[in-house]
């Protein structure tokens, strides 16, 4: 009777998780943003399931093993496609490199050089900050003649770069100099792309949930700047505090494409759970996304293919 009644608790939890996966919106975001808490780390439902599974078969429960075919058949149609391989790379596609440096990087010359060593066309990164802001330009100048920094965010390209200009995403409260995101136009051998580059508010985890309010409206204002954008191709690089399913970032996930392969979990950089540094576009597709190996930073750099078309 006793392994019965656990049978059917495993297979209640099964179900619970299948409906969570299909319809996180179900969880409301107040109070405490709990919908973009569970949202954050929604992949992970899939190890939970896993374990229930184990536990399933230690009690040789054959209804809780049915039941969890529900929620492993939801994961696979969410989550399933980013374990894929991804396509071979084609002949008009741009590797852009999105990195949050960090603030405390202790080798920030050697941050810029493993950087430089993956061989990206685009550079992206974060917290950059006096005097550490010296060593990425000396390190990055030999392959990337092409550069530009606004506040703590920077773009090294190899090619030419225009349009360059600040873009105010300060959400309301903040005062004195605060300057996290740029916008310039990198003029590729395949046209004209927009790249913006930006640095989203930090959120945290608590007792009250998930306090995520300034993140949310920058995301609001970055949205309209995106809307207002003229150039057919936009790449965003950004550590934009939050991963693609949560919807605090829906002003930014609902116009721009996300990653087709690859979960590349991005922080905390000694055990990533989850990718908060992203690239996304519009108007081209993301083949793949993968990280690269550690640096002096917290955040672990993302390497994306970004694949122009005709």
């Amino acid at each position: 009777m006793r392994g019965r009644r656990s049978g059917r608790v495993v297979a209640g939890l099964g179900v619970a998780a299948a409906v969570l996966l299909a319809f996180p919106s179900l969880v409301p975001d107040t109070p405490g943003h709990l919908g973009s808490l569970l949202e954050s780390f929604l992949p992970w439902l899939g190890a939970v399931v896993a374990l229930l599974a184990v536990v399933a078969l230690l009690r040789r429960s054959a209804v809780a093993l049915v039941a969890l075919l529900l929620p492993a058949a939801v994961w696979g149609f969410s989550y399933g496609r980013l374990v894929l391989p991804a396509a071979a790379p084609g002949g008009r596609e741009l590797l852009v490199v999105q990195h949050n440096v960090g603030d405390e990087n202790p080798d920030p010359a050697g941050t810029a050089r493993a950087l430089a060593g993956a061989g990206a066309d685009l550079i992206a990164l974060q917290e950059l900050v006096a005097p550490a802001l010296g060593s990425y330009e000396t390190e990055l100048a030999a392959r990337y003649p092409y550069h530009v920094v606004r506040g703590t965010v920077g773009l090294w390209s190899r090619h030419p770069l225009t349009g360059v200009r600040p873009l105010d995403i300060r959400p309301r409260g903040i005062e004195g100099p605060w300057n996290r995101a740029l916008r310039a136009v990198v003029r590729t051998p395949y046209g004209d792309v927009a790249a913006y580059v930006v640095h989203l508010p930090s959120v945290r985890v608590g007792s009250g949930g998930l306090a995520s309010g300034r993140r949310d409206e920058s995301a609001v204002l970055l949205g309209r700047e995106l809307a207002a954008e003229r150039t057919a191709r936009v790449v965003l690089a950004g550590d934009l505090n939050g991963s693609v399913d949560d919807r605090g970032l829906a002003p930014l996930t609902s116009v721009l494409a996300a990653p087709a392969r690859g979960f590349a979990f991005s922080f905390p950089a000694r055990l990533p759970v989850v990718r908060i540094d992203q690239v996304l576009a519009r108007g081209a597709v993301v083949p793949s996304v993968r990280t690269l190996p550690a640096t002096g930073s917290d955040h672990l750099p993302v390497a994306a293919r970004i694949a122009l078309g005709p």
